[in-house]
């Protein structure tokens, strides 16, 4: 009779074993399962992070090695041709590039537009040269005399895009043989900067 009835109720019993394990499965915290699963997680952050962390690194160093390379490159150029070693003209050593470099940042002609010639002109005589007189550019490609290429104080005359010119005074040459020039009216202000020498067509010097 025993054994009837055990083998009537067996089935039920297995079925609630199943039930019951499946729910424990079910209800174990992340925490207690196997480890393997997390490690490989944390191993792709781990990754993603320190990747980002290289990668700001070394957008971090090739910027200030940019700057770096951009500074050096400017100091080369004027430790290879400075103000005491510029043109002579009648006996007269230059001094038109300090006197260019007084304004930089500034405009001291008063005019708003068109005021390269006229700085140019400003700049030579208060350095004891004569002028073109013109407030036109291209005025100085006629002006005192002619000179093979770029040297410190000597007067660059540029031609600029949409017509008209650009004049300034050079001041240095980067290591691609294009001139540093100050001039006026770059930018609505007098500033030190690097011109394309293709843009160059005349470099003079005064006489006087």
């Amino acid at each position: 009779m025993f054994q009837l009835v055990a083998l009537r109720w067996l089935p039920r019993i297995l079925a609630l074993a199943v039930c019951f394990l499946a729910v424990v499965a079910f209800a174990t915290p992340a925490s207690a399962r196997p480890y393997h699963h997390r490690a490989g997680h944390y191993a792709h952050v781990h990754y993603y992070h320190h990747h980002h962390h290289v990668h700001r690194q070394y957008r971090h160093h090739r910027y200030r090695y940019t700057r770096r390379s951009h500074a050096r490159e400017w100091r080369d150029a004027n430790a290879a041709l400075t103000p005491g070693t510029g043109f002579s003209g009648g006996g007269l050593v230059s001094n038109v590039v300090a006197e260019a470099r007084r304004y930089i940042g500034g405009n001291p002609t008063g005019r708003s537009r068109l005021w390269c010639a006229r700085f140019m002109n400003m700049v030579l005589k208060r350095a004891g040269h004569q002028g073109t007189g013109s407030d036109m550019a291209r005025s100085f490609a006629h002006y005192g005399q002619r000179v093979s290429g770029p040297r410190v104080g000597a007067i660059a005359v540029m031609t600029r895009r949409g017509g008209g010119g650009h004049v300034g005074v050079v001041t240095g040459v980067d290591r691609r043989g294009n001139p540093i020039v100050v001039s006026g009216n770059h930018g609505r202000r007098v500033a030190e900067s690097v011109y394309p020498r293709s843009r160059v067509y005349a470099y003079v010097v005064p006489t006087n």
